[in-house]
């Protein structure tokens, strides 16, 4: 199924504007994505310029400093907020992913972890095409269809609205690679579990990753007492010893311009 259309981005920006303070102590398994997705950059030549796309608050941009030490460092985030929660020295620049505020063919390295899922994904990678140079290199990790599965079965049976974004299947995101323009593509897979105490504490995970109930057919009013009861019930069913689990289906796309 092919994902509905993003959130509007007046909506993203807010959610990751109150979210900024906070974002750091909330995003351990995007951290462990991060390094998962650097591990793909064996075989790439020194950039000289380097974009982190979605850069949040720029946990990526020391390890990408210290891979590249040479290279000049851009951050792009749709939140002014996140960008100026960045420590690293780099050029900040609030823009969209879909219309970067940026040159053609002035990047030799577009890197964005956990960010495209917010994007209409055509446009997004329309435009890294854009601002790549020849032979410049596409690194991207974002969620994949199985993300948040025990989220979606808590609330089967409780409603019918969507909880989390619709994630592109790896099929869609290497056809919609191809589309672009991009050559010599390569999408991985892997899964991650984290675990919760609570289903609160995971609920809380869920929104501070970005991928909640902002797009199309989210709930639009508070949830009631009793149906939040039978979801964390069912949530409780999927309980383990390490806590309640939750799964993060990520996509690897590996591409060249």
């Amino acid at each position: 199924m092919r994902p509905s259309a993003s959130p509007p981005k007046t909506r993203v920006r807010q959610a990751f504007e109150r979210a900024a303070p906070t974002y750091d102590g909330a995003a351990g398994i995007q951290r462990e994505i991060c390094h998962a997705l650097l591990a793909t950059l064996t075989d790439i030549a020194p950039p000289a310029v380097l974009l982190d796309a979605g850069a949040g608050t720029g946990y990526a941009l020391p390890l990408l400093a210290e891979r590249f030490p040479t290279a000049e460092r851009v951050a792009v985030d749709l939140s002014a907020a996140m960008l100026a929660r960045i420590a690293m020295p780099c050029r900040r620049l609030v823009g969209d992913l879909e219309q970067l505020p940026l040159a053609a063919a002035c990047l030799d390295l577009y890197w964005s972890s956990l960010a495209v899922q917010w994007c209409e994904l055509p446009r997004a990678l329309a435009e890294a095409r854009r601002v790549l140079r020849p032979a410049g290199r596409l690194a991207v990790a974002t969620l994949g269809p199985e993300t948040f599965e025990e989220l979606r079965q808590a609330f089967a049976d409780v409603d019918n609205y969507r909880h989390t974004l619709v994630f592109h299947t790896p099929e869609e995101i290497a056809r919609l690679a191809t589309e672009a323009g991009f050559t010599g593509i390569a999408v991985g897979r892997r899964r991650l579990t984290a675990h919760y105490p609570d289903f609160r504490g995971l609920l809380r995970a869920v929104k501070a990753s970005g991928a909640n109930q902002l797009g199309n057919g989210r709930r639009r009013h508070l949830m009631g007492r009793a149906a939040f009861a039978a979801a964390e019930a069912a949530a409780e069913r999927q309980r383990s010893a390490a806590g309640l689990p939750l799964t993060y289906d990520v996509l690897i796309l590996e591409a060249q311009r």
